[in-house]
């Protein structure tokens, strides 16, 4: 049950209240249905953890909703934040504005730069009690995503970037990131049906280019448990980066075939990972 913080819960007989509140930041969705007391806490204890997904540069929140699907038939809440994909610092706290709206136990889900994002914004937040990375980031304080991807050969992306400068309103300059769009299903999602992979390459958010750039100043896999989906046909993020990360965190992790867009090509995978976490941590 997805419960926000601050409300009070009421049992009304024979009613069945649904409250839904849209945030900008994905869907929540109360539902409570009348019992007798000990029903109710009985049903409290046994509730299942939140899971809140965080996605990456070049997507958007509809790229979990085959995973959305999958958790939700399996009982699970379940929350797409908005990221603003602007640097970590300032996306964790965008990230932990919906953590502090939840009530309960979270399982908390990053896919690519959203791996930066939720390694902060999970640090000394204790109903976090598990971190899933997806084709992921799993940065120490003082790395970037960008030294990271660079570590070992493999990325194609800069070629496939396609970089927009504006001026801001202090009249300094910035860079935003997009992907070429007859590129984008090359590069970021190969094993995607064409159909909507072109889809995304029109629906695509950019990063700025600093966010890139900046470094980590916490990691919240250093304390958590922690699970990776290793991507080897990754062309964003290469393998043998993703392998290095996931042992340096000792994360229990899953390789698989796939593209930078695992979590739409194989959802099923993704949320399997993702209830094995919330298994392990939460009782």
């Amino acid at each position: 049950m997805v419960s926000i913080k601050g409300g009070r819960k009421r049992l009304v007989t024979g009613v069945v209240s649904t409250l839904t509140a849209g945030l900008a930041l994905g869907a929540f969705a109360l539902s409570g249905t009348a019992n007798s007391a000990p029903e109710t806490v009985e049903a409290g204890r046994h509730a299942k953890p939140t899971i809140v997904l965080e996605h990456g540069a070049f997507a958007d929140g509809s790229s979990w909703n085959g995973v959305i699907a999958e958790l939700r038939a399996d009982g699970y809440p379940v929350v797409a934040a908005a990221n603003p994909l602007r640097g970590p610092s300032a996306d964790a706290a965008a990230l932990r504005t919906v953590l502090d709206h939840l009530e309960g136990p979270k399982i908390l889900v990053g896919h690519s730069y959203g791996g930066n994002v939720i390694s902060q914004a999970a640090t000394e937040d204790p109903e976090v009690k598990a971190l899933v990375y997806v084709a992921a980031f799993l940065p120490a304080p003082g790395e970037s995503a960008l030294e990271l991807t660079n570590k070992f050969p493999g990325s194609t992306l800069p070629g496939a970037l396609d970089p927009i400068t504006y001026q801001q309103p202090d009249g300094s300059t910035a860079t935003d990131l997009y992907i070429k769009q007859d590129k984008f299903r090359q590069q970021f999602a190969a094993d995607v049906h064409a159909r909507e992979a072109a889809l995304m390459a029109a629906a695509q958010r950019p990063i700025a280019q600093a966010a890139l750039e900046e470094k980590a100043t916490s990691a919240a896999w250093k304390s958590k448990p922690t699970w990776d989906i290793v991507t080897t046909r990754d062309l964003n993020i290469p393998a043998a980066v993703q392998r290095f990360m996931a042992e340096r965190a000792n994360a229990h992790t899953t390789e698989v075939a796939a593209s930078h867009s695992v979590a739409v090509s194989h959802p099923h995978l993704v949320a399997e990972v993702i209830e094995r976490a919330a298994r392990a941590t939460v009782r």
